[in-house]
């Protein structure tokens, strides 16, 4: 009987592997899940222990570091994008259904290159988790953000793994570019800025990227229904993680910008 499990599993595995794509074989992180899981084992871990660990301890002062942080990969982001948008033009990819074909053209390994740039950029992006819980700001360890980072970081790897070229392109240059706005208003955050200075751009990241989920789900189901060669399976984890995203994002909005903005309009009125 354990043999017979163990015969299915290392069955499973190989025919995952018969679905991997041959060009990123062999880089970092890529080949085996395993160091992507461990990964994501010690963010929950961190996660459930961080902020025991923190409780009885003064927050750290890191405004600096977390300023030079948030700018570099607001650049990092806007690099990945250039980079995807540049390659996917010159191959001129459709927007709603462009195969990942192991084809090993400039262009086509410059987009393999960069879904591996985006991989390694959601690992050192699971450090804003760090970041709050060494700040004591635990109110922003929600379900959101603890899903929303490990489930982009297991997406990403695959990614890389599976399709590292195609519509995932167009869709990651899209992510990246609202990246940038987020990281650029936790720079200034970080370096003090007014909170009445930057607000706005909060609202607008948090409404870009409600934008992009909801286009995300069209053009994901538009591709399912239009008969899209892309693996199905692929197509529905994409379109159930998008549509989660959406109402997740979407009570977000409400309750920081629709309910609290009624709240501060009646205490005000009532003073």
């Amino acid at each position: 009987m354990t043999s017979l499990i163990i015969k299915n599993i290392f069955d499973y595995f190989n025919y995952l592997e018969s679905l991997s794509d041959p060009r990123p074989k062999g880089w970092f992180m890529v080949d085996s899940p395993f160091p992507t899981l461990f990964w994501l084992f010690m963010y929950f871990l961190m996660v459930w222990i961080g902020p025991k660990i923190m409780q009885n301890r003064k927050p750290f002062k890191i405004r600096k570091f977390l300023a030079f942080y948030s700018f570099s990969l607001a650049v990092q982001s806007f690099y990945i994008s250039y980079k995807y948008i540049t390659a996917a033009y010159r191959l001129n990819y459709n927007l709603y259904c462009e195969l990942s074909v192991p084809l090993w053209t400039p262009d086509d390994m410059q987009i393999v290159k960069t879904t591996w740039i985006l991989y390694m950029t959601k690992l050192v992006e699971l450090s804003d988790t760090l970041f709050f819980i060494l700040r004591k700001k635990d109110k922003q360890l929600s379900f959101l953000h603890v899903y929303h980072h490990s489930i982009t970081f297991f997406s990403a790897w695959i990614g890389i793994k599976f399709i590292p070229s195609g519509t995932i392109a167009t869709g990651a240059a899209v992510n990246s570019l609202v990246h940038v706005h987020m990281y650029i208003y936790y720079g200034l955050a970080a370096l003090g800025v007014e909170a009445k200075k930057i607000l706005w751009l909060k609202k607008y990241v948090t409404t870009l990227q409600l934008i992009q989920f909801v286009a995300f789900a069209f053009f994901g189901i538009k591709a399912y229904f239009i008969g899209c060669k892309f693996p199905s399976l692929m197509i529905k984890f994409f379109c159930i993680n998008v549509l989660l995203f959406c109402v997740l994002f979407g009570q977000f909005y409400v309750k920081e910008y629709i309910k609290d903005c009624r709240t501060t309009k009646n205490e005000s009125k009532n003073k």
